[in-house]
Parts: structure tokens; sequence; C-alpha cells
């Protein structure tokens, strides 16, 4: 086993699984917002424009989506709400303490036309630059290439703080565990590493859980967990573990989707990808009724494979992201049900060979259903490989080997998918 490595896979999972509130595409404006309005003086911090301008990705993320606590969608809402009441401090809940009397000032700025949202002309996948401007002053800061990630503030056109987003890449790619990792490596460390070291990735459930507990009792999105629940209700679905796979997990994305004022747990800098990511496995963990330490280790093998999957694509792209995150949760789902690491990367090759090419048009209520599919898969693949039955390397994109299958995919996502993305853009842009 490759135990040097398990420092490192600790390491990225905790970089990469971290809390929500609101989907981090316009969470990633709002932030850029507050750190922008904390560079004005504060006796000097009354709004006559804010300019926002974003990558073509981020935009297509942002245009639909429902911004936590206000009702409303968009970037435009998320800007303002964040320059401000945004609590700069808490990253991806940089929205956490908002007000009613915070989101009724943030309207009567949208309605007085004093916020500008536009695409920027920009190479970056992730790209955020908010401008804020009062009677003396303009603060302008940009975030790029992952969420959270400031590389310039300026101060009347003075940059006050710069970084090169180039050397983070490289960076990032030096410190990556997975140059000398696959599925074999991360199934060792999830089921053999002490369990007080990954005892963290409990706070994934207890988050996503409480996601899904809202969104059945609660009216969001296109209500697809309880769609589930009242038509089992009716009799006309039956209960077990699909139907409770489906309907847990949806009504997660549901409530996270719809606006809910509760965090998720993210995974790769998405919340839905967090979901996928965590409640298949949490349903799986009480239908068999696994003790505490096994579902960490179902949930630290789902979250690290999905980062695993992730890391070879882009951060944003054509490629539904929820897909691949359902990946990591059929990892856990398997092991859960007996599986061994053969039979995972079975599992993994036939939803390669199920869902690939599912796309991503933006950020939104469906979300939840394209959710819920792929954690449907994940379920179906698992029962088929633990009877000894896969998508076989003869067929499609799917190799004999799961690693090679899961580069294969993510060639798909970084190349041809590219051009997928130009037009999903267009067609949301021009309806």
């Amino acid at each position: 086993m490759k135990t040097h490595l398990w420092p490192a896979f600790i390491n990225v999972i905790k970089r990469d699984v971290v809390p929500a509130l609101g989907c981090t595409e316009p969470v990633s404006v709002a932030l850029a917002a507050a750190i922008a309005m904390e560079q004005l003086p504060l006796h000097e911090r009354n709004i006559t424009h804010i300019d926002v301008r974003v990558s073509p990705n981020l935009m297509k993320n942002g245009i639909g989506v429902m911004v936590p606590g206000t009702g409303m969608a968009g970037l435009a809402i998320a800007s303002t709400l964040g320059a401000l009441a945004g609590n700069s401090q808490a990253k991806l809940e940089v929205l956490k303490d908002i007000t009613p009397d915070n989101v009724k000032q943030a309207k009567a700025l949208l309605d007085a036309n004093k916020v500008t949202v536009n695409v920027a002309d920009v190479t970056n996948i992730l790209y955020a630059k908010v401008s804020i401007y009062n009677q003396a002053h303009c603060a302008t800061v940009t975030i790029a290439d992952s969420h959270t990630q400031v590389i310039s503030i300026e101060l009347d056109g003075v940059t006050v703080f710069e970084t090169s987003p180039n050397e983070q890449k490289v960076i990032e790619i030096s410190n990556s565990p997975f140059s000398d990792a696959g599925v074999q490596d991360i199934f060792d460390f999830a089921t053999n590493a002490p369990i007080t070291d990954i005892q963290f990735i409990e706070q994934a459930y207890e988050l996503n859980n409480a996601l899904s507990c809202e969104g059945l009792k609660g009216q969001y999105g296109l209500e697809i967990g309880a769609t589930f629940q009242r038509n089992i209700d009716r009799g006309l679905l039956s209960g077990g573990l699909l139907t409770d796979v489906l309907l847990r997990t949806a009504a997660a994305s549901d409530a996270r989707m719809g606006g809910a004022m509760k965090p998720a747990m993210s995974n790769s800098g998405s919340g839905n990808q967090g979901i996928a990511a965590t409640m298949p496995v949490v349903v799986v963990a009480d239908f068999v009724n696994a003790d505490n330490e096994h579902l960490i280790r179902a949930l630290i093998l789902s979250h690290l494979m999905a980062i695993y999957i992730k890391s070879y694509q882009n951060k944003l792209s054509a490629l539904c992201g929820a897909t691949t995150a359902s990946m990591g949760a059929v990892s856990g789902i398997t092991w859960l049900l007996g599986g061994n690491v053969e039979q995972i990367s079975a599992a993994i090759c036939s939803m390669i060979g199920d869902i690939t090419g599912i796309i991503c048009d933006g950020a939104k209520a469906s979300c939840a259903m394209k959710v819920s599919s792929a954690a449907g898969s994940a379920v179906k693949s698992a029962l088929m490989a633990l009877d000894g039955i896969r998508v076989t390397g003869n067929e499609g994109i799917v190799a004999d080997d799961v690693d090679t299958t899961i580069r294969n995919l993510s060639a798909l996502a970084n190349g041809a998918m590219t051009h997928t993305d130009i037009q999903i853009l267009d067609i949301m842009i021009n309806k």
C-alpha cells in the first residue's frame, strides 16, 4: 500500500470537501463583491454602481439558480448581497449572515439599475471580476480558476494585491497526489486509514442529510424528492433501496437549488457534487444498518474517488459534474454491499458506459433530476458489479482498466464537449 500518499489524500479532501451555502458560482461572485466592499473606506460605502464580469461557464451556472434567502436567481442579486452583507471570511458561506433588510436593500439597487452583469473575454474556465463604485472610489476584486482564489485586488486603479493564476495551477498540479495514484490506492486508503484521521468526513453526512430533510418538508425547486415520496404514499411507487436513494438524494438537491438557507457539503467546488457523493452512500448505509466506522469509510471512499475522477477534468464544463461525483458514490455503495476493489472498478466502468454525456446546461432547479438520475445509475451499476456484470472494454469509451476509462471520460469532457459548452451557452442566452 502507498501509505506515503495518505497525508496528501487527507489534505486534498479537506481542501475540496467544504461547506457551501448556495450554488458556488453565484457565491464566488458574492465573495468577490464582499472583498471589494472591504477595500472602500468605512464611511464611503454608498454604492453607486456594481459591475460584474464573468467567464462564459460561470455565466452559464449563474443565470438561473436561486440565491439562498432571496427568492431570486442570478448573479446580480448575488453580487449585490455580497457587497452589502457578505462575510468574506466565511468563503463559500459568504452569504450566511444576510437578513431580510439586506435583501430589501439589494433589490432596491437592482430596481435602480445600479448592477450590470456581462460575459468577460477571458480564457479562464472559472472567472469573476467585480467592481464596486461609490462617488469617490472604485474597488475591484478578481477571482479565477477556483471559487475562492483571489488573483487581484485594485483600489482606484492601483493594484494592492496580485498573484498569478498560472503559477497557482503549477503548484496545484505539483501537489496533486493523483499523479502516482489510482483507484486501488484510494480504496486502500479509505478502508485502512486510521479512523481518527478521516472522521471529519462525517460532517458531509450531517450537512447534506439536513438538506435532504429540508427538501422533503419544504417546497423547493421542482420538488423531485417530495414527488417520489408523495407517489409512494399514493401507492404508485414502492419503497425500498433504489427509491430511497432517488428521493433522499434529489431532495437535498431540491433544497440547495431552491434557495434553502442551509449549507451543502461540497465536492470539487460544487454543492450538487457533494450531495451526489454523499446521499446515496448515506441511504445505503442506513439500509444495511452499517455502523459509524463503515459509514465514515464509505464516505471517504466516495468523496476521494469523486475528487480523483474530477481532477482530470476542467473545473466547469459541458459534462454534468453530478454524474462524475456519483461515480464516487458507487464506490462507497459497492463497498457497503460487500464489494471489493475489482467490483468497485467494474461499477465505475459501467456508470461511465451508462451516463457519460449528460450535459450541464447551467445550475438551476432541474439539476435535482440529473442528480437523481446519476444516483439511480450508481445503484444499478453497483448491483450489476456484485453479480459479476459490467460494461466491458469492448464497448464505447470504456476500457478494460478503470483508471484508463476515467481518463477517457475526461478526454471527452475536456475535448469535444468544449464545443458543446459554447452551443449550450449560446442557446441559454438567446432563447
